[in-house]
């Protein structure tokens, strides 16, 4: 049943076929159905009329040869009586049928004198109901049902019964059976015959319906399988034009919208290397004069202090933004070798707590008491590439102290068998849902002034995020608009492992959270 589901939902050709089987099965069943009723009680109603006329006219026979044994001598009654108990010598019959002569009832009393009848049926099994009516009325009556022999064996028949008097003047009722037998073969093969045409032509309707719905679907299911294609980066697949009609100017659309799309692709991927090796090479190219710069700023700042307060502040500026500088630098530069997939790992055993306290120290807060650390004394291990963990934490830790306006921070360190998560609460400015659609995105600030006070350069959460995806982990988010955020790093503790559980959940749950947002090595 799964199976039969599975198909129902992924195929078009599958759910037309098997609709139109299944309609088709219910309307030739039912088309069938009266066609064989029709027939049949046409047979057995032909059959019928027959019967009826070929009975009276043997009742008229019999009663004449009856009333002649009064005035014939050479009639015996008794001889007259057998021969009409053998009455299927009486005409050529083109049927089987059987003669049973019981005698009527005379004043409560019993007249079964000449009782009788052909072919060893047994005459009980003529209807009471029907005698009643042959007996009130005297005329023709009639009635189809099931008649039983001494053998045991049963037929179905037409009964024809018709009052007959025996001289002199006994009631008798003369009951003509007419054997249905060849009208019941002849139904029985009309029934098989309707239901090999049926079966026949339920086949031939799906295999026509199969073969017609395949030249519309198949067009289709290329369409659909060249789309998944050009999707996983398959860029030169295209799709066969065959004829003129509808489906060949939707191939040739589809073409021309792959080629398109290829094109602009290809474009953007040249403009894209072109951006990347700018970076790259500028990165590269300002290291030198950099270095000469920060090396004359060093000497300026040493000297300052033999230099006018207003020269001495220009040098302090000077080395300050120099150090900006070199930090845009550095953090183009790792942006670049992630563009280019050269970013390697080099992987140590390292004490994720030893890193979340050398951060916080490295970071020189203003207000000592505004960090609130949660972790266990033993050491938290992880197989990781400690500098760049490191980079996270200082980007997380600094974006928190950033945007916190000097309420609390708190960071949680938690483990199980196979991951280790870093957890960073502030409860400041927070962020909203417009906000979190760009939170990773390069050179975005959602407060440009805030971060310029400090230096920032709106890649910190962009690399951050490379990170956790370099170390097949996640970085996940949340915040609220005046609650503050929470930002998750989940890293395996060796590599390889897929994460399979969260230590810190990242939703907070507080009960005024508008936004959710979560990062992870799925999200490009």
């Amino acid at each position: 049943m799964s199976w039969l589901g599975g198909r129902w939902r992924s195929s078009i050709l599958f759910r037309v076929i098997s609709t139109t089987f299944i309609l088709s099965l219910i309307l030739i069943s039912l088309v069938g159905s009266i066609l064989f009723i029709q027939i049949s009680n046409g047979i057995f109603r032909e059959k019928t009329n027959e019967s009826v006329s070929e009975a009276q006219s043997l009742y008229e026979y019999a009663q004449g040869q009856l009333d002649a044994t009064l005035y014939l001598t050479s009639l015996k009654l008794p001889t007259v009586v057998h021969t009409i108990l053998q009455g299927s010598d009486l005409t050529v019959a083109t049927t089987p049928r059987e003669v049973v002569l019981i005698g009527s009832p005379i004043l409560h009393k019993s007249n079964s004198f000449y009782d009788g009848a052909s072919g060893n049926v047994d005459l009980t099994s003529i209807p009471n109901s029907l005698r009643i009516q042959v007996r009130k009325t005297g005329g023709a009556q009639w009635i189809r049902g099931t008649i039983n022999f001494k053998d045991g064996h049963t037929q179905d028949a037409i009964i024809v019964g018709h009052a007959i008097e025996v001289p002199p003047q006994s009631p008798y009722e003369l009951y003509y059976v007419f054997l249905l037998t060849e009208q019941q073969t002849i139904v029985n093969f009309i029934g098989r015959l309707l239901l090999l045409a049926g079966f026949l032509l339920i086949f031939m309707i799906g295999g026509i319906s199969w073969y017609v719905i395949r030249q519309a679907i198949n067009p289709v299911r290329d369409a659909a399988e060249i789309a998944e294609q050009l999707t996983a980066g398959d860029l030169n697949r295209r799709m066969h034009v065959v004829g003129e009609d509808e489906m060949a100017r939707l191939a040739i659309s589809f073409n021309e919208m792959a080629l398109s799309m290829q094109q602009q692709i290809s474009r953007l991927e040249n403009l894209s290397r072109l951006q990347q090796r700018f970076v790259s090479d500028v990165s590269h190219e300002l290291r030198t004069p950099l270095t000469t710069i920060r090396m004359a700023s060093q000497v300026i700042a040493d000297a300052r202090d033999k230099m006018e307060p207003a020269v001495a502040r220009s040098a302090e500026l000077l080395q300050s933004q120099i150090a900006r500088f070199e930090s845009l630098l550095t953090d183009l530069l790792e942006v670049s070798r992630f563009d280019a997939s050269a970013s390697i790992l080099e992987l140590k055993e390292t004490d994720i707590k030893t890193l979340v306290i050398q951060t916080i120290d490295q970071l020189h807060i203003g207000h000592p008491g505004q960090i609130h650390t949660d972790f266990s004394s033993a050491p938290v291990t992880a197989l990781v590439d400690p500098r760049r963990i490191e980079r996270v934490l200082r980007n997380l830790i600094a974006n928190a102290i950033d945007h916190s306006e000097g309420k609390a921070i708190e960071i949680l360190i938690r483990q199980s068998e196979r991951e280790v998560a870093v957890g960073v609460r502030d409860y400041g400015v927070g962020f909203s849902e417009r906000e979190s659609e760009r939170l990773f995105d390069r050179f975005w600030r959602a407060d440009p002034s805030r971060s310029r006070l400090r230096g920032g350069t709106g890649l910190g959460l962009s690399i951050s995020l490379d990170d956790a995806k370099l170390h097949q982990g996640t970085l996940k988010a949340w915040g609220a608009p005046g609650k503050g955020a929470n930002f998750v790093l989940t890293v395996p503790k060796a590599p390889g492992i897929p994460i399979q559980g969260e230590p810190i959940p990242v939703n907070p749950n507080d009960p005024t959270s508008t936004s959710f947002l979560s990062f992870d090595e799925d999200d490009i």
